[in-house]
């Protein structure tokens, strides 16, 4: 199977939280997914034993803010972040360019956890290489492109947390991170944001990254004109 995976030119995106972790592997036009599971089965996985073109690993961190390339400074990376996250003494700063936005996102992937780590250190790419582990607010921006429509709308939710970027056509008019009890509170958050971006739900797509029960799916539909999971 390993020998098929790398003639299609295979990918495996992996998102991580707190309560644990799920996986897509994708090989040609062939998608397998895993549902949510935890972090003891990340040694009994085949999938995570093998090696893929591509290597995703995605941390649901709140810990994240976008800050445009103009207004950047290296230097002053903990101190942008620490103006809209609370960050412990301790906890480690870095940030990534985010292609196409004219930004850099900045995080901090301390949220007391080692899965991410764990799991980057057990699956690697063709060439033998650990991935990089971002966090889910850099690949809600990069699935932002992916989407067809004019209003733009990449939500993930998992652990109290929604993450949301919303964008019309090449103009990003929204990152933010959301804390959310539940998925009513969630959608709270998301109309919200849409209302003062004036934006209608009715003749919009929105987009999750993460999977939605359908009690949750069919509470979108009764707003929004369409409702996708990546």
């Amino acid at each position: 199977m390993e020998d098929n995976l790398q003639n299609n030119h295979s990918r495996i995106s992996i998102q991580v939280s707190l309560s644990g972790y799920s996986f897509k592997v994708y090989a040609g036009a062939d998608v397998h997914s895993s549902g949510w599971l935890g972090a003891d089965r990340i040694f009994t996985s085949p999938e995570l034993q093998k090696r893929y073109d591509s290597v995703e690993v995605s941390l649901f961190t709140p810990k994240v803010a976008l800050v445009p390339d103009n207004f950047f400074d290296p230097s002053a990376a903990r101190q942008a972040l620490s103006e809209v996250v609370d960050l412990g003494d301790s906890d480690a700063v870095d940030y990534v360019p985010v292609q196409g936005r004219g930004a850099v996102l900045v995080y901090s992937n301390s949220i007391g956890e080692a899965l991410s780590r764990a799991i980057s250190q057990t699956v690697r790419d063709s060439s033998g290489n650990a991935p990089a582990v971002l966090p889910e607010m850099y690949y809600i921006l990069k699935d932002l492109d992916s989407c067809r429509e004019y209003n733009k709308i990449v939500a993930s939710y998992r652990d109290g947390w929604l993450h949301l970027a919303i964008a019309q056509g090449h103009g990003l008019l929204l990152a933010n991170v959301y804390e959310a009890v539940d998925f009513t509170t969630a959608e709270y958050f998301i109309f919200l944001a849409m209302n003062k971006l004036q934006l209608n739900p009715e003749v919009s797509t929105i987009t999750f990254r993460t999977p939605l029960s359908q009690d949750e799916e069919m509470s979108l539909y009764r707003y929004f004109k369409s409702v996708e999971v990546l």
